[in-house]
């Protein structure tokens, strides 16, 4: 059985808190089937096999990516992950979901060696389809930072884009693209972070001032870069459903 029998095969996206959903992804992949689930508190939860997925996309949240003491749903998510790249099935992982799908490709997690939280630039490095619509290499674009973790390089991904706190930025390995950054915001999801206590309690009145500034600065043309992104990716899952 190669995909399910009733239609599509459908794209599946993990998320691990209710403010960080898919966003600007989402909406890239309008017209095709794609179901929200988090299974962070399930010892063995139920996911589709990875060949019967048009597409992965794993959001981010506030765990540690190597918590499954805490958060045992991330040992399956970890498994889907590799089982997806195995399978070719296009991946995106963000934030968290770029930690975890570099440790299920055999990386290592560094936990806070690289705060970054804010507008800040990240270097393109080398070419790909999703990263290089946020900015071509040698480019410098400004994206919005949320993390303090850091992973290192999967054993044959290609390095997109670093930081001078961050060297792994960005990904591929095979199917799949890791971001450490956040492109999945407009305007109105970045409001809801910054009236979110779990997202804004680390933060003094100054940071969260600096953010909604740089939302008002830099999201005019993140949005329809990051648009673009997206629907590469989402041109692979269609390809595959």
């Amino acid at each position: 059985m190669t995909g399910p029998a009733t239609g599509p095969r459908p794209v599946l996206v993990l998320t691990h808190a209710p403010h960080e959903g898919p966003g600007l992804i989402g909406r890239a992949l309008a017209g095709t089937p794609y179901t929200l689930r988090t299974v962070l508190h399930q010892d063995a939860p139920r996911l589709p096999a990875a060949e019967d997925l048009a597409g992965l996309v794993v959001m981010g949240g506030a765990m540690d990516a190597d918590d499954v003491a805490g958060h045992p749903g991330l040992a399956a998510e970890r498994a889907l992950l590799r089982a997806a790249v195995d399978a070719d099935v296009p991946v995106l992982g963000v934030c968290l979901g770029a930690q975890l799908l570099a440790l299920a490709l055999g990386a290592g997690l560094h936990r806070r060696t690289a705060r970054e939280v804010g507008f800040a630039p990240v270097d393109v490095v080398a070419d790909d389809p999703v990263v290089g619509a946020l900015g071509a290499v040698g480019s410098s674009p400004t994206v919005l930072h949320w993390h303090s973790d850091e992973v290192d390089l999967p054993p044959g991904a290609t390095l997109l884009a670093s930081s001078a706190v961050t060297e792994v930025q960005a990904f591929r390995a095979g199917s799949a693209v890791g971001l450490q950054f956040h492109p999945e915001l407009d305007a109105t999801m970045l409001d809801l972070w910054l009236a979110t206590p779990d997202m804004t309690a680390d933060l003094d009145e100054d940071e969260v001032a600096a953010i909604r500034a740089g939302g008002e600065q830099h999201l005019p043309a993140l949005v329809p870069a990051a648009e673009k992104a997206f629907g590469a990716f989402a041109d692979r899952v269609r390809a595959r459903a």
